[in-house]
């Protein structure tokens, strides 16, 4: 998807409606020390705050985030920490373990399997507005890897619930919304629930500045390519070493569904790109009509205070 497909696609209606499309094939089919990754911080009593801008997909993608099962958990022979081939809708020697426990009609290895069941995350690109524990984020565009109450946040975003509430899409640069993240620390975890989206604004009043971020975007299709991955037979011996005991019987059949969640994202979100010369003409002769509204330009100063600080 091009910068001007992007644009064209900017109005909120299609592309809202595509992207919980796409969450809904999503759920119904079956990083480390990485300088791309923005990561949140807390103080001492474990709270946190930062404002994040979800960017939409880069230059050539469709999808503004991507998906990623893995797993991790210990064993006999120390820890298994790997990628799940399940998250291209393969078969995963893990996932297949699991499912020959579900099944053994054990409750203590029904036990295990929520233990080692795999871990679903997403991960997309950020503008950082604010990050008072770390500014010289501010302005940087990084990867933010979250998890499903994040992405709840999003889809609620493009989805309310109530009808007094108008559906956004957060992914969008010019009808999007700045994520206020707020992390409160109970019973020992990061709690997500006080995260909200600000009011409707336009990222960047610079198309051409917003065009050059645009480029800078980390490629979401590469985080689940193929080099992702190891393959199967490695995963296998692996997990052996791990179990400390010897590889079970391939299973075939689906009887078990680690989180009734499987499968890849397909690719056929629809492309649309936005029209930076039609826009820029647009905005020549909206300027020579009337100047902007008083509620454009205090959503833009305020935007760009948040900038600067």
């Amino acid at each position: 998807m091009s910068f001007s497909d992007l644009k064209k696609q900017s109005s909120l209606g299609s592309l809202t409606q595509k992207l919980v499309k796409e969450v809904e094939k999503m759920n119904t089919t079956s990083g480390s020390g990485d300088d791309r990754l923005w990561k949140p911080e807390v103080d001492k009593t474990g709270n946190g705050y930062a404002v994040l801008r979800f960017l939409p997909a880069p230059e050539s993608e469709d999808i503004p985030w991507a998906k990623m099962y893995s797993h991790a958990f210990q064993g006999p022979g120390g820890w298994y920490i790997e990628n799940s081939l399940t998250t291209t809708g393969g078969k995963d020697p893990v996932s297949e373990h699991n499912r020959e426990l579900w099944n053994s009609g054990n409750e203590g290895d029904k036990d295990v399997v929520r233990r080692q069941k795999r871990k679903l995350s997403y991960y997309a690109n950020i503008y950082v507005v604010k990050d008072p524990t770390n500014p010289q984020n501010e302005g940087g565009v990084f990867l933010y890897k979250f998890g499903k109450k994040i992405f709840d946040k999003l889809m609620e975003a493009m989805q309310p619930e109530f009808e007094d509430e108008s559906p956004i899409n957060p992914f969008d640069f010019w009808q999007g919304a700045n994520f206020k993240l707020k992390i409160v620390k109970k019973d020992g975890y990061w709690n997500y629930d006080k995260s909200e989206f600000d009011k409707v604004s336009p990222l960047l009043d610079d198309e051409d500045a917003l065009e050059a971020l645009w480029k800078k975007q980390y490629s979401l299709v590469a985080l689940t390519a193929a080099d992702q991955f190891k393959s199967y037979d490695d995963l296998q011996k692996r997990l052996k070493y791990v179990l400390g005991q010897k590889p079970n019987r391939r299973v075939d059949e689906e009887v078990f569904d680690e989180d009734n969640n499987r499968g890849s994202v397909s690719a056929d979100y629809p492309t649309s790109k936005p029209d930076f010369a039609s826009r820029r003409a647009e905005k020549t002769v909206t300027a020579a009509v009337s100047s902007s509204s008083s509620d454009e330009d205090d959503a833009l100063s305020y935007f760009q205070k948040l900038a600067e600080e």
